[in-house]
């Protein structure tokens, strides 16, 4: 049996994995990936990237090309209820309620301003395969599809994993440092014996992947439309589609659509009722449609109890999944990689004692936590919107058949009926307005200093985002100028390689404390001292409003634009202050 010894061993070739991979190389740590499958996902269930992902995206040079393939802001400003897409009767293509979504319309310069990055939709399906081209490119000979885990173990020099390599049937030892289970949480974490909390086998949701031609039906603005009508009494019954492209807007080629089953409906794995079933959730029952998969997944909002084992680190679904409301899966699974990777190559690298690598559990598992709980409240959310409308479970046709006339009637219960329902499904915005919560969650302990400070409040219903530079939180973001062209303060840690020091007009006594830690540590720390007349100035005043430092303060930013430090002003010595700080975040 053949050995390779790499400092990194990554199980899973998915969303997660894979931006592992790429995040490593961009530190230049060599590392292995393994992935059972032959190719990357069949299924387009993950499409939505929340603006926080695609700023970790952005640091590392992949932003760019999915932008140019991914759907545009002007066709995901809005999700839609509507009774059905077609159909000839007194309640059918019928709009109940159009909400503004995911930076959309009014929505659009609350998030510009925010973000260097606007989110954007791009389906699994094609995702991965762009992912895995980035990875393979970084690192050529680490990316390895058609590969199993066979076995592993873990002793106090590092993990032992046998691979089976799939097309050969031979298996192969893999020597590393470190593990990180990607995996989806199949192997890794039940042979770990870590146990997965929350609630599971609530439902039994069935997607539907298909090319038909909808444009007749559909609106340019609009990526998810959900399917509210008498037949179906109820959202989840009678589905949510969504846009897949490749061409956005009403044009799109692809849609996918979800509906559920009762886990124990025999019908729910008939597959050639699934077609009649998609035309009669439409009202198209003429529609030419071609199904490219039907799949089935059990709804399920569950936690693993513990994110490390030793030199073993879960990230992604292996670590949390969710439902699909808000999108958080696959956003959650790509900022675990970014949190995880620089401490590996801080550890790696000797930067940072192995002690760095404890703080991934604390910093990511409430973060998790927080997105499960989120993601089943929007779920079960849709059924609160069923009751604004009036339907109640259990009803006869007839009676759901007068709750829609009901509300679509030109008489004062129905406009009281259609305000009640305006108000009721607005509150959906927790799903589809979330702003705070994608770029506003910030680490209590870990790899930072506090500095006592109170938090700044968080939105209950997750849209309205407060900016800080408090430690633990992401860094915001302003437009700076710099060598003729305008950057974030995002762009000052470069490709998630270093440290930066912001500092301000009067901050040359943090510049040389910079170089006495960098000095001590040999840990690379880009000073930024953003004022006029120097490399960095801030011509919109906007960084002057978000800094909450004055002119002899200090911001120290890790390399993921998490603020790890910092000093509203002077200190009487800036090279211990820092290098204090510099040595806690470090573990040394």
């Amino acid at each position: 049996m053949s050995e390779i010894t790499v400092p990194v061993l990554i199980v899973g070739g998915g969303g997660c994995g894979l931006t592992t991979s790429i995040l490593l190389s961009e530190h230049g740590i060599d590392h292995h990936l393994v992935e059972r499958h032959t190719a990357t996902s069949h299924l387009p269930k993950a499409h939505y990237l929340n603006q926080r992902t695609m700023e970790v995206l952005r640091q590392v040079g992949v932003a760019d090309s999915i932008y140019a393939v991914g759907t545009p802001p002007k066709n995901m400003g809005k999700t839609r209820w509507v009774t059905s897409l077609g159909g000839d009767g007194e309640l059918d293509g019928r709009t109940l309620y159009t909400l503004e979504s995911f930076g959309g319309g009014r929505l659009e310069s609350a998030y510009a301003v925010d973000s260097p990055c606007p989110s954007t939709n791009y389906p699994q399906i094609r995702l991965e395969p762009l992912l895995r081209e980035h990875a393979e490119k970084r690192a050529p000979d680490s990316i390895h599809f058609g590969r199993e885990l066979v076995s592993f173990e873990q002793d106090e020099n590092g993990i032992h994993a046998v691979v089976l390599n799939r097309d050969t049937q031979q298996t192969y030892t893999v020597h590393a440092q470190y593990m990180v289970a990607a995996d989806g949480g199949k192997t890794v974490g039940p042979e770990l014996g870590v146990k997965m909390e929350g609630p599971t086998g609530i439902l039994d949701m069935v997607s539907t992947h298909f090319t038909a031609d909808l444009s007749q039906w559909w609106e340019d603005d609009v990526l998810i439309t959900w399917l509210l009508n008498p037949e179906g009494a109820g959202s989840w019954n009678s589905g949510a589609m969504a846009a897949m492209g490749p061409t956005w807007g009403k044009h799109s080629e692809e849609f996918v659509l979800h509906f559920t089953f009762r886990p124990d409906d025999p019908a729910r794995f008939d597959e050639e009722a699934i077609v009649p079933r998609l035309r009669e959730l439409l009202k198209l029952p003429d529609l030419e449609l071609k199904i490219h998969k039907v799949s089935h997944w059990i709804l399920e909002g569950v936690l693993a109890d513990k994110y490390q084992v030793g030199r073993i680190f879960l990230a992604g679904d292996a670590a949390h999944r969710h439902p699909p409301t808000t999108g958080l899966g696959l956003n959650t699974a790509i900022q675990d990689a970014h949190n995880l990777a620089w401490k590996l190559a801080a550890v790696v690298k000797g930067d940072a004692a192995p002690a760095l690598l404890d703080t991934y559990e604390p910093e990511r598992r409430l973060v998790g936590m927080r997105n499960v709980d989120w993601a089943m409240f929007t779920f079960l959310n849709h059924m609160v919107v069923d009751a604004g409308l009036g339907l109640i479970p259990g009803q006869p046709l007839e009676a759901q058949v007068q709750v829609f006339r009901d509300y679509f009637s030109d008489t004062p219960m129905g406009e009281t009926r259609r305000a009640r329902a305006a108000e009721v499904i607005s509150t959906q915005r927790t799903e589809f307005q979330a702003h705070d919560l994608e770029i506003g969650f910030a680490y209590r302990d870990g790899a930072l200093v506090p500095d006592g400070t109170e938090a700044p409040p968080r939105d209950p219903m997750g849209h309205n985002y407060h900016p800080t530079t408090r430690p633990g939180h992401r860094l915001p973001h302003a437009w700076l100028e710099h060598d003729g062209r305008q950057i974030s303060t995002h762009d000052l840690t470069g490709n998630n390689a270093h440290f930066v020091l912001i500092t301000a007009a009067d901050g040359a006594a943090w510049s040389d404390a910079a170089r006495l830690a960098n000095d001590k540590f040999g840990v690379q720390i880009k000073v930024a001292q953003i004022s006029a007349g120097t490399d960095y100035t801030d011509p919109t005043g906007r960084w002057s409003e978000l800094r909450q430092i004055d002119d002899t303060g200090a911001i120290l930013v890790r390399p993921d634009n998490h603020v790890a430090w910092r000093s509203t002003g002077a200190v009487a010595d800036p090279a211990d202050e820092l290098t204090r700080a510099l040595g806690t975040v470090l573990s040394r």
